[in-house]
């Protein structure tokens, strides 16, 4: 009797499935790694053809202004993923420290799909930053596929290309003097910030080789769905992961490295779903955490309410409404071993980039990185005096504030934030982001050892319990954007206060404001040599070793010796080699012995310390 309740059961949940899951739309996420919409004929003069992406955009849809959240994949994948930003949920550090887990109540968005009846299958990239948990994947490998489902039951399908991936352009001379490219190198378009050289130009040439090959990759997957029947019944997304690999594209937060292409193909019979005609260009602006909500939205499958997206295709989703949308929010934080925090507000036509530590110049080395021939002569190029403005800011302290006019200024080489006709928008601006990062509330105003340490066995409830401490850390970041004159008595009060990451702040805000903070030295010296914090000491060393006001070798080596945390040594490495490598620069001789053994097997600690010892 128990046996046959037992089978009973099983039967009800298996047509219970099978009804739940009727008449769905297949949907399928094609992906192309490390590529903007810039490397695109569809979207930029100076692109490639991709006739299999455009075949789809001709039954389908074209997003003008479809952004990654961030330009380096874990961070932007696993945004993808949760449909949450990075800062407030824990995951916007790349490579990951630690795992994190998902917010409270909420799961990776395939699930919700699997639980609706749908296979999910996904070859074969996941590079996620929080902990996946079950009932995400049917199947997760470079064999997975749509075909391994039950007869008639709908499927979610997710494909990663990596035939544009970064290290398709780490080459070596000999490749670049012996392997042509079909792609003329004399006939490619190098971007206003790049120099022109012969380097540059081959590179080029073999990205955009590559991008064709992805074209062809994805009119494969097509292809098989037709085959199966299944093309008109399918949604296929094809999109980038973020920004390409040229130099200032993917780890940096321009549009080079955030705005990505995106094309919708819309099934027939499931076109009612879809309030725009077919074969059209969309203005709306929609990002990654966008993405897995109009999945869910598509498939009638109730949205989470702890995600920060909102569907953009879907029943009751009006096209006029989606194309009023107007705004994007970016990030960029730990790269690798390379730190920095930027945060960036796409609107209309304007792009705000707010570089909380201006002085951490873009082109700080990351080992990985410069494996490319192009980043390195371009660094050669900067240390021998031969090149020009626009050029040289890669490799120089930023401006706390850009602003461009994207329309006008595509490749973002004309910063207008000193511009007296725009002070009107950069005020609006500035104040849009100020109070997005403090009401998210965003998590990066913390140093990633603290939130290890105290908040990543849940990152989201931490964020709720010290929004009001965070805003305050973002006004006392935003004292960088006032006069000196101004700023100095909320800097004394902050470099004065009894909270550690207040004064961590304050210092630097000092370092943004340079030479001009000197008068601030004293305070900052007595940090330095007996404050109970020890970032905070490495902050004030910091700042007096960007003003040539003290030698910041004592304090450094020092923390180096005390800490135990491989992520603390990272960030403190991170420092180190900005002082070192950049102006006036300062002789380091670390040694490993000085670290802790433990410390050594930190990525971050090993790749920095592979980078002093060359």
């Amino acid at each position: 009797m128990k046996s046959t309740s037992i089978f009973a059961l099983f039967i009800f949940q298996f047509v219970s499935s099978v009804a739940l899951s009727a008449e769905r739309p297949n949907i399928v996420w094609l992906i192309s790694e490390d590529n903007s919409m810039h490397y695109l004929k569809m979207y930029d003069d100076h692109g490639v053809e991709t006739p299999r992406i455009a075949e789809l955009a001709q039954h389908g849809l074209i997003y003008d202004h479809a952004f990654s959240n961030a330009p380096v994949c874990s961070v932007a994948r696993t945004t993808l993923i949760t449909g949450c930003y990075g800062p407030r949920i824990g995951t916007q550090y790349h490579r990951k420290s630690v795992t994190v887990p998902m917010p409270e109540g909420l799961k990776m968005l395939p699930a919700y799909l699997r639980d609706a009846g749908y296979y999910t299958a996904n070859n074969s990239k996941k590079d996620y930053n929080a902990t996946e948990g079950k009932g995400v994947w049917d199947m997760s490998s470079k064999k997975a596929t749509w075909r391994s489902r039950r007869e008639g039951q709908p499927f979610f399908y997710k494909q990663s290309f990596t035939a544009t991936h970064e290290s398709s352009l780490h080459f070596s001379k000999q490749v670049m003097a012996n392997e042509k490219t079909s792609t003329d190198p004399e006939t490619v378009f190098v971007a206003p910030y790049h120099p022109d050289t012969e380097t540059f130009r081959y590179t080029n040439a073999r990205y955009r080789d590559r991008i064709q090959l992805v074209d062809q990759h994805i009119g494969a997957v097509v292809d098989q769905l037709k085959a199966d029947g299944l093309l008109e019944e399918t949604f296929i997304f094809y999109f980038g992961d973020h920004g390409g690999v040229l130099p200032r594209g993917k780890g940096y937060a321009y549009e080079s490295g955030l705005h990505v292409p995106l094309v919708v193909r819309v099934p027939e019979k499931w076109k009612h779903l879809v309030d725009a005609e077919l074969g059209s260009r969309q203005s709306g602006f929609v990002s990654f955490i966008d993405f897995g909500p109009t999945t869910l939205h598509l498939a009638g499958v109730k949205v989470p309410e702890q995600v920060d997206g909102r569907p953009f295709l879907g029943e009751g989703v009006k096209a006029a409404d989606v194309n009023k949308r107007d705004t994007a929010f970016g990030y960029a934080d730990r790269f690798d071993e390379k730190y920095d925090l930027v945060r960036t507000w796409r609107k209309g036509r304007f792009e705000y980039i707010r570089n909380y530590q201006p002085f951490n110049f873009d082109g700080l080395q990351n080992n990985y990185r410069y494996r490319m021939l192009a980043f390195q002569e371009w660094r050669e190029l900067y240390q021998a005096g031969k090149l020009n403005d626009a050029q040289r800011e890669f490799f120089e302290p930023r401006p706390a504030e850009l602003l461009y006019d994207v329309e006008a200024d595509p490749h973002e080489v004309h910063n207008l934030a000193s511009d007296p006709e725009y002070a009107s928008v950069l005020k609006e601006m500035r104040s849009e982001l100020s109070l997005f990062v403090s009401g998210l509330p965003d998590l990066s105003f913390f140093p990633e050892s603290y939130l290890a340490e105290v908040a990543f066995e849940n990152p989201v409830e931490f964020g709720k319990k010290r929004q009001k401490q965070i805003a305050r850390l973002v006004k006392i970041a935003d004292l960088s954007l006032l006069p000196f004159s101004k700023a100095k008595p909320k800097l004394l009060k902050a470099l004065e206060a009894k909270n550690p990451w207040v004064k961590y702040w304050g210092l630097i805000a000092c370092s943004s404001f340079g030479d001009e903070a000197k008068e601030l030295a004293p305070v900052a010296i007595e940090l330095a040599k007996n404050d109970s914090n020890r970032l905070v000491r490495i902050r004030a060393a910091e700042f007096l070793g960007l003003i040539g006001a003290a030698d910041p070798q004592a304090t450094f080596r020092q923390a180096l010796k005390e800490t135990d945390s491989g992520i603390e040594a990272g960030l403190i490495l991170n420092s180190l080699v900005l002082l070192r490598d950049g102006k006036p620069g300062y002789e380091f001789e670390i040694d490993k012995s000085l670290l802790q053994p433990n410390l050594l097997e930190n990525d971050t600690v090993a790749r920095r310390l592979e980078y002093l010892a060359d």
